[in-house]
């Protein structure tokens, strides 16, 4: 059970909750905070002041005052009008984990919600009812509107929630799960959906997953290295002290430590070839400057699950309600297109050695990586597909935060695309999964040509824990379902969990 504090959430709280369904409740100082925020929420409905989203219409339609009578049809309609979603769904743990950081960011007690309805958020968590939502709709200012509603129309009872990963009716399931829909009161509606944490949960998650990606790209590169028979030279950490960014030191201490004791290193430790190309000598600098900017991104993306981002705000205690920005996506919308640029770049090092791997001319190992090279083509076309995702990744990585459309009759004028420059972080980094597995693949296939020299005490448990996997490649046969299984060993971490257990204390950022 995670308590839910309005401060403190870590990436790892949210996983645990999103991806392992632990279970969260709300701190009672939580439940003080935000049900004083409400007492001064019903205060303004008795006296019938005109206040953004509580006695007046929303965006441009601030202007329409509302009556008393109409104010719950009005928070009513605001869910439903905005349930514009369209394309892909966005994935279960995606939807949960935007559900906690909505808590988590009510709960610090500037909303003006009601307990009731923010216990309900916590129900439906709980109770493992995960609203449908659309990926696509959300301009990444005023918030995550659309998909935010889509999570808030399952409270009223209306809209789909997802089983067995498709979309169906919420009302049936609901019913079934004893879950009471709610009536919503005076500035509920907006405080439920105006709000960054759509773009949020997709940045946290997919900052989660860098940490990962970040170590196995260092074991990927240690594999191609000495596939490629490469020096260690480059790693000495005297080089990366006198230009000490973090991310280069921690990278240059992960090879090290995986290729110690590298007897295909050793043999060739007194050859003419003085240095390597720049795709296994610049390791620590490229892979580094990605963790560099990886560290940076996920700073901005804690401070973001922590505050409140939704308008207008009530500040109980001087009796104002303040109306802000607090829900333009841009520090979010700035930190995912910087990400996806690091990601991409750890993508584009690995395919060059891939590239490096299958040309004989630039590997000294068989041509296409096959004892049989004519009749068998041998590694030839899994470059093919490291070079199309690479090439994809390319175009995901145009920064959405330059681009800008106006909205509301021009009253949001400048928006911040958040939401899309986090998705296309995540569709990268899911690509560079798939790159990273077709060069531990080959470089794999490299090392076994270099037999009976051993490779580090790192690369060798991760050479050995592939090939219980995927077998070598003797005559030509299907890559695809060992590309499928080396990513999926890197999706369930297995490969750095066999690197640390062999030794290797591996550090991601």
């Amino acid at each position: 059970m995670i308590e839910i504090k309005g401060e403190g959430l870590s990436l790892s709280d949210v996983v645990r909750i999103a991806r392992f369904h632990e279970e969260v409740r709300l701190s009672d100082k939580v439940i003080s905070q935000v049900a004083k925020s409400r007492t001064y929420v019903e205060a303004i409905l008795k006296e019938e002041k005109a206040v953004y989203g509580i006695t007046t219409g929303f965006g441009e339609l601030a202007k329409i005052p509302i009556d008393a009578d109409d104010r719950e049809a009005l928070q009513h309609n605001l869910i439903i009008s905005h349930c514009t979603g369209v394309g892909e769904l966005l994935s279960k743990e995606t939807v949960r984990a935007a559900m906690v950081l909505r808590i988590n960011s009510l709960s610090i007690g500037y909303s003006g919600i009601r307990v009731s309805t923010l216990q309900k958020l916590v129900e439906l968590l709980n109770k493992d009812i995960t609203p449908a939502v659309p990926s696509q709709g959300s301009v990444g200012a005023s918030g995550d509107l659309a998909p935010l509603a889509h999570i808030a129309a399952v409270l009223l009872g209306e809209g789909f929630v997802l089983l067995n990963d498709k979309s169906v009716p919420a009302k049936p399931v609901l019913k079934k799960a004893g879950f009471t829909p709610i009536k919503l009161a005076g500035k509920e509606g907006l405080a439920l959906i105006n709000g960054t944490q759509i773009m949020s949960a997709i940045a946290t998650l997919c900052a989660y997953d860098a940490l990962d990606l970040m170590k196995v790209a260092d074991i990927a590169s240690a594999l191609s290295l000495e596939a490629l028979r490469g020096t260690r030279t480059a790693l000495d950490m005297r080089i990366s002290l006198i230009r000490p960014h973090q991310g280069q030191i921690q990278t240059a201490k992960n090879v090290l430590s995986l290729t110690e004791n590298s007897k295909i290193i050793e043999s060739h430790i007194d050859c003419d070839k003085v240095q390597d190309a720049y795709s296994l000598r610049c390791v620590p600098q490229v892979h580094g400057a990605s963790k560099d900017a990886l560290r940076r991104a996920i700073e901005t993306i804690l401070v973001e699950i922590n505050s409140v981002t939704d308008n207008p705000l009530v500040m109980a205690d001087t009796g104002e309600i303040l109306s802000g920005g607090n829900f333009h996506g841009q520090p979010i919308a700035l930190v995912m297109d910087y990400l996806k640029i690091a990601l991409a770049e750890i993508g584009n090092i690995s395919e060059r050695r891939c590239f490096r791997l299958v040309d004989s001319r630039l590997s000294d190992l068989p041509e296409f990586l096959t004892a049989y090279p004519g009749v068998n083509s041998g590694y030839m076309i899994p470059q093919y597909t490291a070079a199309s995702l690479v090439s994809e990744n390319k175009v995901l990585a145009h920064p959405a935060s330059v681009d800008s459309i106006p909205t509301s009759a021009n009253q949001e004028d400048h928006v911040s695309m958040g939401t899309i420059a986090a998705r296309q972080a995540r569709m990268i980094l899911e690509n560079v999964r798939q790159v990273l597995a077709i060069e531990m693949m080959m470089a794999c296939q490299g090392i076994d040509f270099l037999a009976p020299l051993t490779p580090g005490k790192g690369t060798a448990a991760v050479h050995a824990c592939i090939r219980k996997q995927v077998l070598h490649l003797d005559k030509d046969r299907m890559p695809a379902p060992d590309i499928a299984k080396i990513y999926q060993a890197i999706v369930n971490q297995e490969l750095i969990s066999v690197a640390e257990d062999a030794g290797c204390s591996l550090e991601a950022i």
